[in-house]
């Protein structure tokens, strides 16, 4: 059965001229899918029961469901997405007193090999569909009303993954997201992060897209850098500088530098200059994040006094910094920390 969330619009119209009902009730079918969030015909109440019928016979529903859910000390929430093939993948929700931020997922599993990420040693094993990213956000959004009685106020694309491997996906998924006839989200509201994929940064100034961008950076010399991510080695930091400034003046966007402080690996005065020599050369801000240990690797995080003077040279030479406190360690949710692993 094809599934109905991948028909266009036209194609939409085009399938309820072929079940022999007029063309608007596309467009009432069309508001069920995507900007209701409806997850069966069933829940169609303004389409006939016969015309919701011939859509059963026909159309098939691939939605996601919540798995398990993981509630941490501080709020934060982990929940395993079940797909309608049976893999797993996973979201977050990030809960302040003034806002809720849904992380969420782009593929399943990740090809990347990032040393210190959880996700980067899994298997990578398919890309996640537009309507897949959609639901993630959909289900989010509801969960962040009932859990905390808050609109879902942020999105960031910081899950299992690397959402520029998994380029169209994503940017359609995200144009459901934002469009108004979606769920009408503020693309500015949204981050994208990506581990360095030059020519698809580019691809996403020529694309003009409306969202922010996030560079998981964590070194800013390419020996270092190559040997936590493994991605610099095609990669190269003057090949993301260019890339990034392609970006700039295509969308007036300044990017965000994402930092996780190592202890003993990136985290010593040489590495906070090296970060200055790199943030100068285009335009960005720095978010330094404590690292959060894995099993899989023996990195430990920073301390608060090596964290905060690292922040110190950084504001010294005139780089916009903020530090950023992980949430939800206690139940694997936080940054680089998701692979799967609910108990």
């Amino acid at each position: 059965m094809i599934n109905i969330r991948s028909l266009s619009k036209i194609e939409l119209i085009q399938a309820c001229e072929d079940l022999g009902v007029k063309k608007f009730r596309a467009n009432q079918l069309w508001e069920w899918l995507w900007q209701k969030s409806a997850r069966s015909f069933d829940e169609m109440t303004n389409l006939s029961k016969e015309f919701r019928q011939k859509l059963k016979e026909k159309y098939s529903f691939q939605i996601l469901s919540i798995a398990h859910s993981q509630k941490s000390s501080d709020g934060t929430i982990k929940y395993a997405f079940k797909l309608n093939d049976g893999f797993l993948i996973e979201g977050v929700l990030i809960p302040t007193s003034s806002r809720v931020t849904a992380c969420i997922s782009s593929q399943v599993g990740c090809s990347l090999s990032c040393t210190f990420c959880a996700t980067g040693f899994m298997k990578r094993e398919r890309n996640l569909r537009l309507d897949e990213i959609y639901d993630q956000v959909a289900i989010l959004k509801r969960e962040a009303e009932r859990e905390y009685n808050i609109n879902l106020s942020n999105i960031v694309l910081m899950g299992m993954g690397e959402p520029l491997l998994n380029y169209a996906n994503v940017l359609a998924g995200i144009e459901k997201i934002t469009s108004p006839d979606g769920l009408g989200m503020s693309p500015q509201r949204i981050t994208l992060s990506t581990a360095g994929i030059a020519k698809m940064i580019k691809k996403l100034g020529d694309d003009q897209v409306k969202f922010n961008l996030a560079l998981s950076l964590h070194a800013a010399n390419n020996e270092k850098r190559s040997g936590i991510m493994p991605i610099n080695e095609s990669n190269s930091l003057e090949d993301l500088i260019e890339a990034i400034n392609y970006f700039y003046d295509k969308t007036n966007t300044r990017i965000t530098l994402e930092y996780c402080v190592i202890n003993d690996i990136n985290d010593d005065p040489l590495e906070a200059e090296e970060l200055v020599a790199f943030a100068r050369q285009i335009k960005c801000k720095v978010n330094l994040i404590e690292y959060n240990p894995i099993d899989l690797a023996e990195f430990q995080s920073s301390s608060s006094e090596k964290i905060h003077r690292f922040a110190e040279y950084l504001e010294r030479n005139k780089i916009i910094v903020n530090v950023r406190r992980s949430r939800g360690k206690d139940i694997d949710a936080a940054c680089g920390q998701l692979a799967n692993k609910i108990s």
